[in-house]
Order: structure tokens, then sequence, then C-alpha cells
């Protein structure tokens, strides 16, 4: 059990980028530090949230330094 929350522990966070979705949000905001594990991205903005689902790596050499990320829905937050 301990080498699994080793491994985890040591992974370094990776640039996404976030592609599509409301042009309202801030080109700062669309490049994130996530996991090179992370699927999904969800992005508050605006009262609700942006979903995000990883489609490519652009370092193929297994260690990539960022992942895209494009816009698949928005969701509101509950009340």
């Amino acid at each position: 059990m301990s080498d699994v929350t080793e491994t985890t522990s040591t992974v370094r966070p990776v640039r996404a980028i976030l592609h599509g979705g409301p042009e309202s949000i801030p080109n700062e905001t669309r490049v994130q530090l996530v996991s090179p594990l992370d699927e999904k991205i969800k992005l508050p903005h605006y009262g609700g949230y942006e979903h995000f689902e990883r489609i490519a790596m652009l370092d193929a050499s297994g260690a990539p330094e960022e992942i895209i990320f494009r816009w698949t829905m928005r969701t509101e937050m509950a009340e």
C-alpha cells in the first residue's frame, strides 16, 4: 500500500491547455497545473462549471509537459 502512495505523491504536475468553451474564460485561466493522470477538469466560471476532457499530449516521450483538454459542456452550480 505504501508503494502506491509514494508513486502517486511523486507525480510532477504538468500544464493543461484548455481549448474551446466560452470566450469569456481569460487566457491566463486556460493554462492550469494538473496531474499527468487527470482525464477531466471542472473549471468554475460565472455561476457554473466549464468541463474539459483530455484529448492529447503534446510530448509523446511518455513524460508530457503539456496536455490538451477540450471543452465538452457547461453545468450550473447547485443551489
